[in-house]
């Protein structure tokens, strides 16, 4: 779970905030709560939350994110979402990790086009890419994503599937129903 941002827009740490009785990770750690192993990447520490990662290669916003949680993780695969997505569940990311096909570097969904980089599976074969990424200063997540294998699942088909608001991102309290 990437907690990165400053939350300056939400003129507050976003992570912590409290929304229908318990902080934004909260959500999000018990959405992943089934996985082998679950971690935090952030700048700061959240006690109580469990471990923390800071990035390893600071500067790259998301992408830098993705390398920490990459280099950290001890499987293959790794769900990726960000502290403001409360409405991924257990059930989201057993389908993701259902559509995981061979040669395929990641599961995300897709609109028109754009890619939804949170809310994903990201292959941990991955990592030196995306360190040589940050390195050459290639820090958008859309180019990484149309450069590698992946699953294209279609959004509105997942948000029928699972909710409206499943790839929410609130910058500010009143985006959250």
């Amino acid at each position: 779970m990437l907690a990165g941002g400053l939350s300056s827009r939400f003129g507050q740490d976003k992570a912590l905030y409290v929304y229908r009785g318990k902080p934004l990770i909260g959500w999000v750690l018990e959405s992943m709560s089934g996985a082998s192993e679950v971690f935090v990447v952030a700048n700061r520490p959240y006690p109580g939350f469990g471990t923390v990662y800071q990035d390893l290669r600071r500067g790259g916003d998301t992408l830098s994110g993705l390398h920490a949680a990459l280099a950290h993780a001890k499987h293959d695969w790794v769900a990726v979402a960000a502290c403001d997505q409360p409405f991924f569940n257990a059930d989201f990311w057993d389908f993701m990790l259902g559509q995981i096909k061979p040669g395929s570097l990641a599961v995300v969904a897709v609109e028109r086009g754009f890619f939804e980089p949170l809310g994903s599976l990201y292959h941990k074969s991955l990592e030196p890419e995306v360190l040589r990424r940050l390195g050459a200063g290639e820090l958008k997540m859309q180019a990484l994503l149309h450069s590698i294998p992946h699953v294209a699942l279609d959004k509105a088909e997942l948000e029928d599937r699972f909710g409206r608001y499943l790839f929410i991102n609130a910058n500010y309290p009143e985006d959250l129903p």
